[in-house]
């Protein structure tokens, strides 16, 4: 089982049941991840600040096709 790379805490999930793109969270310190790679297990911190970003762009694409 992988650990966070935030607070070493270990993550609850199974490596071989992820995929690119999935994202994870930490149970102890909230920060979440997205794979990025499975062979090896590689994680990258996801920022609120991209999340707000992807939400915009989804909000834009609903707009355009009303």
């Amino acid at each position: 089982m992988p650990s966070c790379p935030e607070c070493d805490n270990l993550l609850d999930f199974d490596e071989d049941e992820v995929d690119e793109g999935d994202i994870v969270a930490c149970d102890e310190c909230g920060t979440e991840f997205e794979i990025v790679g499975t062979d090896p297990l590689e994680l990258a911190r996801v920022d609120d600040d991209e999340l707000d970003d992807e939400d915009d762009e989804f909000m834009d694409e609903e707009e355009e096709d009303e």
